[in-house]
């Protein structure tokens, strides 16, 4: 039996209206999870994996999937400057405090996961662990471009179906176990109805745009790792697409020799970022979850 989301609203630092959603209840025995998505993603992007952690009968818990600031419900920045990872942290700050959650498992698929490692170096008491969704120090600039690509100018689309099949082509060769329901789901998360009719429109600020500004394969973004080092002793698990263009194999491999106690999982027939749909992956979240209570 599915469980209901409930929407739940605060002020960003500055005064920005940020919304999450909620599933499960607090529990005195487990640590709640909070989700935080990618750089053009929203916090649907997490309703699988909430519900498996909330019905998992040895440890429900209560899972928080967050809007960041332009995407999805949560109120769109008149200045573009502050789709930042730094501004981000604070508002992610700022929903723990208004939640009243003084610790908690972070899941981060992509921006969500550079935003939990800023988390970890500046706010560590928070953090009881960390799950990276496809995410590292070092980015693959193939991965980038091709991110750069797609919301740069992004085309309309009129329908759904219209929406699902523009997705399938985008992504298609990274997600080829995908099906026409699957593509459906996606265009559903990704896109809305505007309120006045018409063609449809993104869950996020064309804006974001500019976050993404003076990145080209002549000026890659420098390695962070400085703030992976900063995870040390917190429990921490890698989730890595066999298909990503964004983290590569190698990567991944020096990742693990900085990390030799990193939970790595990964995930066949997908590209960037992991669904977190499939029964393997989710089984080994749940049980990377209760380590975290543990430790």
């Amino acid at each position: 039996m599915s469980h209901q989301f409930s929407d739940v609203f605060c002020q960003a630092p500055d005064g920005l209206k940020l919304h999450a959603k909620t599933l499960g209840v607090e529990n005195n025995s487990t640590l709640p999870v909070l989700c935080l998505p990618g750089l053009t993603r929203t916090a649907d992007d997490f309703d699988v994996i909430a519900q498996a952690l909330v019905e998992n009968a040895k440890a429900p818990r209560r899972v928080i999937a967050m809007d960041f600031r332009g995407r999805g419900l949560s109120e769109y920045d008149t200045k573009p400057e502050n789709y930042n990872v730094v501004t981000e942290c604070g508002d992610v700050i700022a929903l723990l405090a208004s939640l009243k959650i003084p610790r908690a498992i972070f899941l981060g698929t992509s921006r969500g996961g550079l935003v939990s490692m800023v988390m970890a170096a500046t706010k560590p008491d928070l953090m009881a662990g960390l799950i990276l969704n496809d995410i590292g120090p070092a980015l693959e600039i193939k991965g980038l471009m091709k991110i750069v690509g797609y919301i740069a100018n992004p085309p309309p689309r009129k329908t759904f179906g219209e929406a699902a099949a523009g997705l399938k082509e985008l992504f298609g060769s990274v997600f080829p176990k995908l099906d026409d329901a699957g593509w459906m789901a996606w265009a559903h998360r990704a896109f809305r109805e505007k309120k006045d009719g018409g063609a449809l429109e993104r869950t996020y600020d064309l804006k974001l745009n500019k976050t993404l500004e003076g990145i080209d394969p002549g000026n890659p973004p420098a390695p962070i790792w400085d703030l992976f080092d900063k995870l040390a002793g917190k429990p921490l698990m890698l989730i890595h697409a066999e298909l990503s263009d964004l983290v590569s194999p190698q990567g991944v491999k020096d990742m693990v020799a900085r990390r030799p106690d990193i939970d790595l999982v990964e995930v066949p027939g997908e590209g960037h970022a992991p669904l977190l749909a499939d029964k393997p992956t989710i089984e080994r979240i749940l049980a990377f979850c209760a380590r975290c209570d543990r430790a």
